[in-house]
């Protein structure tokens, strides 16, 4: 750290960073990340539960029965930019010319199945009548048309839907009515984080979004509350400068931009750990922006929240009680093996071998410090070959074996025995998660004590054309929650309906 000037150490204090974290990520990067080391994927039956129609419905009403002596809280990661949307139609725009070429030779030539697909289906799009009343009698041939209807989405002297968060754009269309999924979003926690005709909300976004999402909601607002009988308080955070992490050049020295000073990188979802840990809610939703299902599914999805909400109530009370027996009173080598059963059998928990050898007061401080952790339910959907991460087995280093959310990236696909755990996986993470944050005496977890560092993400990127690279904070649902007890549940596939691109919206459960 000695190549460190004072402007430097001015530069992190601004953004509240910390120096010893940043000595702490250098070291990373020379350290490297190992890969994890998986021991079986999670299947059903080993790790993954299924439930037949009537324990669903058992759990629906446990969770309603209580639902309104809990606090409730609809989280919502909403950053996300609309562009990573819309980049193969950037780049037709960049590569075609309609004054030089029809559209069919230049799909036959590109092979661009993206923008056929595209063409193919233009009146399906939610906005598709608006973007073509807009551009009505100015093109002179179908496929000018495309190529317009195309400028007229993305450029920004018109619609500009490339600059928008994704969380704003028209993504469901209801008889002509166009719907966002920041919309959606409020009429879905109406349906399950709804708590005596109240609905508390968070959005996590990018400031400079913000007065967009706040004219939106001033925009909706009393319609969506007069079709939903719920009153809404939504609010929004940001990423936190302060969890930026820093870039090095290619020998691991900090990466100075062209005027010297040290390039620091947004550190990933992971950040939203922080906003997560400022919430204050006995149950809290966690789902993706972008997942959202036109209204005729919305029933379905909310029952499986529900489900998973009704199994977090019901451990969490057996893991309370459990927690205040061990905390108020001596308890037997008899009670101290019901716990441990109780902690492998309902939250996953695995012991080494050697815990049968400890004391009683060994085994005490071993039972106590795997009861009192925050507790995530996380709906697993079937692999269909959707990207995403999957729950896996995995052991660390000291040969603790745990459940948790792991992506490819943290595999080593060189390893062919590591590669078919990963091929024999049966589930994906789709983002689905319920938390309980608190103890048994009702007070808030500090999550940021339940952090994998050893989890994160180093990568190459180039800035200014030199060579440097990036380390991603755990993510949100991986290493972020690493230490947390963890309960993975199948859920039906209609509840996953990310839009990565914008041909998704083309798919059954976006059209009405």
């Amino acid at each position: 750290m000695s190549q460190l000037t004072d402007k430097d150490l001015e530069y992190f204090e601004k953004k509240g960073i910390e120096k010893n974290k940043v000595r702490g990520q250098i070291r990373t990067f020379k350290e490297g990340i190992p890969f994890v080391n998986l021991e079986k994927a999670a299947v059903i039956g080993d790790g993954i539960l299924k439930f037949t129609e009537e324990e669903e419905t058992r759990l629906i009403k446990n969770f309603e029965r209580q639902a309104s002596t809990k606090s409730l809280l609809k989280f919502v990661p909403a950053s996300g930019a609309a562009s990573r949307m819309f980049k193969a139609l950037f780049n037709f725009l960049d590569s075609y010319n309609p004054g030089e070429e029809t559209l069919d030779v230049y799909l036959n030539r590109t092979n661009d199945k993206n923008v056929k697909f595209f063409a193919e289906n233009l009146e399906e799009l939610p906005f598709y009548k608006m973007v073509y009343d807009r551009i009505a009698g100015k093109a002179l041939s179908k496929d000018g048309e495309v190529f317009l209807f195309v400028k007229e989405m993305l450029f920004d002297t018109a619609l500009n839907y490339g600059f928008f968060p994704k969380g704003l754009l028209p993504f469901h269309n209801y008889n002509g009515k166009m719907v966002t999924p920041f919309e959606e979003h409020l009429k879905e926690g109406a349906k399950y984080a709804n708590q005596n005709g109240k609905a508390d909300i968070h959005f996590t976004i990018s400031e400079q979004h913000e007065d967009m999402f706040k004219n939106e909601l001033q925009r909706i607002n009393s319609t969506v509350s007069l079709e939903t009988g719920t009153s809404f308080t939504v609010d929004y955070s940001f990423q936190k400068p302060s969890t930026d992490t820093i870039a090095v050049d290619m020998n691991n020295k900090p990466f100075r931009k062209s005027d010297g000073s040290i390039l620091f990188r947004p550190g990933g979802h992971g950040a939203l750990i922080e906003n997560l840990n400022e919430q204050d809610a006995d149950i809290i939703f966690i789902k993706n922006i972008d997942n959202v299902v036109v209204s005729k599914y919305a029933d379905e999805v909310a029952d499986s929240k529900k489900i998973l909400a009704g199994i977090l109530l019901e451990v969490q009370k057996q893991t309370f009680e459990y927690a205040a027996l061990i905390e108020s009173t001596s308890i037997s080598e008899k009670t101290t093996e019901e716990i441990k059963q109780f902690l492998e059998k309902k939250l996953n928990a695995r012991f080494l071998d050697k815990f049968a050898t400890y004391s009683l007061e060994e085994k005490i401080r071993i039972l106590k410090d795997k009861l009192n952790r925050p507790i995530r339910v996380c709906g697993m959907v079937k692999n269909e070959g959707e990207p995403g991460g999957g729950p896996f087995w995995v052991e660390d280093k000291q040969g603790r074996v745990s459940l948790q959310i792991i992506e490819s990236a943290q595999i080593d696909l060189s390893n062919k025995k590591q590669k078919e755990i990963l091929q024999n996986s049966t589930h994906f993470n789709p983002v689905d998660i319920i938390c309980g944050i608190k103890n048994f005496k009702g007070e808030k977890y500090n999550v940021l004590n339940f952090i994998d560092p050893k989890q994160g993400f180093i990568t190459e990127k180039t800035k200014d054309g030199k060579a440097l690279k990036a380390l991603e904070l755990p993510g949100l649902w991986n290493g972020a929650m690493a230490f947390w007890n963890t309960i993975f549940v199948e859920v039906p596939l209609i509840t996953f309906n990310p839009v990565k691109t914008v041909n998704d919206l083309l798919k059954p459960s976006h059209q009405q």
